[in-house]
């Protein structure tokens, strides 16, 4: 299926591109998300006409992510979680805690934004965790687990 983007999508193309995707990417993600439109001849013309505004619109989408992100820059969250004797988490520390954590200092990021590439941390210490506030706006943060033993 071919879709015209409405913004800029990871790995696949930015405002405006006309691509192919998989039918199934489309309707279950692209489309619902408002990420993308049925690249239709109507479609382009309508995306034509409305090209300023929405260009508009993802500049200052960016302004915004770069601005929150110069502030989250060298921030430290700290979770405390039980661990037992030798350093391993009873459980784990996933995205959604991080970005409870997060919240909590006053930054407003979702779980989806919060990258755990080796999954859930299960280790007491410090990890560098990717935060993703905009797909050009990347920064690395510290999480320090402190364990609480029982």
């Amino acid at each position: 299926m071919q879709v015209i983007l409405l913004e800029k999508v990871v790995n696949l193309g930015g405002l405006g591109d006309v691509v192919r995707v998989k039918d199934g990417y489309a309707r279950n993600f692209l489309i619902p998300q408002r990420k993308a439109r049925r690249a239709t001849q109507t479609a382009i013309a309508e995306f034509e006409a409305k090209r300023a505004e929405l260009e508009k619109v993802a500049a200052e989408k960016l302004a915004v992510a770069q601005a929150q992100g110069e502030k989250l820059v060298g921030q430290a969250v700290q979770i405390s979680q039980k661990s037992g004797v030798d350093g391993r988490l009873f459980g784990s520390v996933t995205n959604f805690d991080i970005a409870e954590a997060l919240a909590k200092l006053g930054f407003a990021v979702e779980k989806s934004q919060v990258r755990l590439p080796q999954g859930p941390l299960k280790i007491v210490g410090d990890h560098t965790v990717a935060v993703a506030l905009h797909t050009d706006v990347v920064i690395d943060l510290t999480v320090s687990i402190i364990g609480e033993h029982v």
